[in-house]
């Protein structure tokens, strides 16, 4: 990407549009283009192409999403495979109908097999079951990389496909029905902390291991892989690096400040047991994270206390 191209952010309000955007602008690309969901709703196909032939972006970083943790995938599948085909087949097809130069679509670490390897390979794609949770917004997600695979075969478009491992960051959604684990556990000991509580009761066992990337090195590794990858396979990003979900509980819990006792509701499900991902094929391209994971979270513990109200 030049600095003057002209680059369409799809889905910039969120957690990762937002730092993408943010991160576009601190390295002097100047001709960004943006649009609310009162403007451009990517589920209709007749808007989404009507945009793409008035406005013609050179290069698409197509973010937009439904996403939610664990309650919400497994409340509203239907809604979270819907929304996501849609937004991905209309907004991958416009971008090849209207000869965008390259686009990066942006998937997730659950689509890959409830049991496989760790830390998974990209290969590991559709070697096993996925995790029922959240099957629906996988299938989605694994749908948009073949869309992107199938136009570069077909069309030779541009089209790459990266997959983040657990993200966390400012303007991350703190609502406990909807929330990923991070955001949750944050609010979570934030209100004990508040309301002087005893006890902050926590989902699951405690056991299974997760892997974290600061959302700010993520846009970093898009905006270096939109300039220096160009492969059909999907590439993993992360850090590589570990931790057991009742560490995180308590590192965030030490972060916050809380000085009650931790429960661990072993009702609730833990989802996947172990997530970590392979980043050796990242690492290979020359791009590798800098924030660790205390500093990541106090970085997010100090925008909440900033913008909670």
């Amino acid at each position: 990407m030049e600095l003057n191209s002209k680059i369409y952010l799809a889905g910039h309000n969120g957690l990762v549009g937002s730092s993408l955007l943010n991160n576009l602008k601190n390295k002097n690309y100047k001709n960004i283009i943006t649009k609310d969901f009162s403007e451009l709703d990517l589920r209709k196909q007749d808007q989404v192409e009507k945009f793409f032939e008035e406005e013609k972006p050179e290069y698409v970083f197509l973010i937009a999403a439904k996403v939610g943790g664990i309650h919400a995938n497994n409340t509203y599948p239907a809604e979270f495979i819907y929304d996501n085909l849609m937004i991905e087949a209309n907004v991958i097809n416009s971008a090849h109908k209207y000869g965008v130069k390259k686009l990066l679509f942006l998937g997730s670490a659950c689509i890959y097999p409830k049991f496989a390897g760790q830390p998974i390979k990209e290969e590991s794609l559709l070697t096993g079951e996925l995790e029922p949770t959240n099957k629906a917004y996988a299938i989605a997600k694994i749908s948009g990389i073949e869309l992107c695979k199938s136009y570069r075969r077909q069309y030779g478009d541009d089209f790459i496909c990266a997959m983040p491992t657990n993200l966390y960051g400012p303007k991350d959604n703190f609502d406990l029905k909807t929330s990923h684990v991070m955001p949750a556990l944050i609010r979570k000991f934030h209100e004990g902390k508040k309301n002087g509580s005893k006890e902050v009761v926590v989902w699951g066992t405690g056991k299974p291991t997760r892997e974290f990337l600061f959302v700010e090195d993520l846009t970093d590794a898009l905006i270096h892989l939109m300039n220096n990858y160009s492969e059909e396979g999907h590439i993993n990003i992360g850090t590589g690096i570990e931790i057991e979900l009742n560490n995180l509980v308590h590192l965030i819990k030490k972060v916050v400040g809380y000085e009650g006792e931790v429960v661990f509701d072993t009702t609730k499900p833990d989802g996947t047991p172990r997530r970590s991902l392979d980043v050796e094929k990242i690492h290979a391209t020359g791009w590798r994270h800098k924030i660790e994971l205390e500093e990541g979270i106090r970085e997010v513990y100090k925008w909440y206390l900033e913008n909670k109200d």
